[in-house]
């Protein structure tokens, strides 16, 4: 009886230790068919903390990433558990988002300010960007942008110094080595010269920084070189396209993003002899602490500047430079 006991217990024991094995090889299998079923990782691939949550919810990622297409690019990094080993590849040679922000807002009437979209105005309050003023400030902020010359910065100049407003013009590095004699009459007539990059490239797309801060400071450094040691602190993207990242290079360079609260497709030279439709445009939909884009390619934007300046201080509204603006 003793031995048949004895025998029984180490039966039981032995079938116990089986399935003790069984089970662990299950979990483990299963383990790795849940990782190799991603398709991303190999047995000799790493993962941070971070991709494994991503696993265990169930999203599709990528090495590079990707989750579901959508590009991760905050550039924040999670703490790792000591135990776990990864090599960490930047995506760029920047730690911020460079997601593009093409700069719009919906216009109001009445001299109300326009509506802007939360995110899009984040990033520029976030690195003390400029796109409208003070709400409670009656005041205009004139500025031109200057791709190239067609003829009537000369005349724009005229009517600004008769009518007393400083105003700022953005000017490219074609523009300035083109048109160097106008570029000097800005500065001396006490209006502001401000930066438009070298190439007008859209600026998130230049994913270098080194490239990126080139086409800033190598039209800087021309400015400074050439122009009486003349210092450029304002800078607007080009085709009104920022991001996180280009806005904050941008002020580690001394630069302000300035963008807009006020304009209209006055840019085709093609649309022009609409005084009605460029006086309306114009007009209609200023605003306290507007900062006007003009393009100074314009011809009605040249013929209507004087009637315009003489309207809107008729209504109460001042001409300031941006060096005084007000929040």
């Amino acid at each position: 009886m003793v031995k048949l006991i004895k025998l029984m217990i180490m039966t039981f024991l032995l079938v116990g230790l089986v399935g003790c094995n069984t089970k662990s090889t299950i979990d483990t299998n299963i383990e790795n068919q849940l990782l190799n079923d991603s398709g991303e990782f190999g047995d000799n691939e790493q993962m941070s903390g971070t991709d494994i949550n991503k696993v265990n919810s169930g999203e599709t990622f990528t090495s590079s990433g990707e989750v579901s297409g959508e590009f991760i690019d905050s550039g924040e990094s999670e703490k790792l558990n000591s135990e776990v080993s990864i090599e960490v590849v930047p995506v760029s040679t920047s730690n911020l988002s460079n997601t593009t922000y093409a700069w719009g807002f919906r216009r109001m009437q009445d001299f109300v300010q326009p509506e802007f979209t939360a995110s899009y105005t984040k990033v520029l309050d976030d690195y003390e960007g400029i796109y409208v003023g003070n709400s409670e400030d009656k005041s205009i902020y004139l500025t031109f942008d200057e791709g190239y010359e067609n003829g009537y910065t000369g005349a724009i100049l005229d009517t600004l110094k008769e009518k007393n407003v400083t105003a700022i013009f953005f000017v490219t590095m074609p523009y300035v080595k083109q048109n160097s004699d106008l570029v000097q009459r800005m500065i001396d007539e006490g209006h502001i010269v401000g930066n438009h990059t070298v190439n007008h490239p859209s600026m998130p797309s230049v994913t270098d920084d080194e490239k990126l801060e080139d086409e800033i400071m190598k039209l800087h450094d021309y400015v400074k070189e050439n122009f009486g040691g003349y210092e450029m602190t304002y800078l607007r993207p080009p085709k009104g396209e920022y991001s996180e990242r280009t806005v904050k290079l941008s002020k580690d360079l001394g630069y302000k993003t300035v963008l807009w609260s006020s304009a209209y497709d006055d840019w085709d030279v093609n649309k022009q002899d609409r005084l009605d439709y460029a006086r309306k445009m114009i007009l209609n939909y200023v605003h306290n602490g507007c900062v006007m884009l003009l393009h100074a390619v314009s011809k009605d934007n040249t013929t209507l500047l004087g009637e315009a300046i003489d309207s809107l201080r008729a209504s109460g509204y001042e001409f300031k430079s941006l060096d005084e603006f007000k929040y």
